[in-house]
């Protein structure tokens, strides 16, 4: 059966590469990622990974569709994806000295059968940051279009001081997950 990945983020198409994954084509969902008044972070991203899956299964109705959201979370307060700088310092102060939690929403569009779907939660706790480091986490760029504006995978894992849970999840794709959605599915995994 072929497999597409409903998302254009690199990081995911690596991860999937983790485990002898390749989707047969890459087809974002493009759909409005807003979030509703009132809406808990647990239930933003399963609920947007969900809809981006059954948004691209529309368009693929005989493929498994793959889906993802990533939400960093500051308590109840869901941070942005950050596209400027500005942005992401007022994250990087939030973030700082603090724990938050990196939830990612899956979900498996199968031909025929309901959507299924999978929330992974990790922990993190960042150092308490210098304005010198932000100013050099800035000039990085690495930050740009991620949640929270941090990416745990380069330079921002020199402020990590801990971290409960999966690894792959706050890269954005939770493998382990990932991989008993695929075979209870019936994607063939080595």
């Amino acid at each position: 059966m072929r497999l597409i990945l409903a998302s254009a983020s690199p990081r995911r198409l690596d991860l999937l590469a983790r485990i002898g994954v390749v989707p047969d084509a890459v087809d974002p969902a493009h759909i409005d990622e807003g979030v509703p008044a009132g809406e808990l972070p647990r239930d933003h991203a399963l609920r947007l990974a969900i809809e981006k899956a059954e948004a691209v299964k529309a368009r693929h109705p005989d493929a498994l569709v793959l889906a993802a959201d990533t939400v960093v979370a500051v308590g109840r307060r869901i941070l942005p994806k950050v596209e400027d700088e500005a942005t992401l310092r007022t994250c990087m102060k939030l973030l700082s000295g603090r724990r938050h939690r990196v939830l990612t929403g899956v979900a498996l569009a199968i031909p025929g059968q309901p959507t299924r779907s999978r929330l992974v939660e990790t922990m993190i706790a960042i150092k308490r940051l210098s304005d010198e480091e932000i100013d050099y986490y800035a000039g990085h760029g690495e930050w740009r279009g991620k949640a929270g504006g941090y990416a745990l995978q380069g330079y921002g894992e020199v402020y990590v001081r801990h971290i409960a849970g999966s690894y792959s999840n706050v890269v954005g794709l939770p493998l382990a997950e990932t991989r008993l959605l695929l075979k209870s599915a019936g994607y063939d995994l080595a």
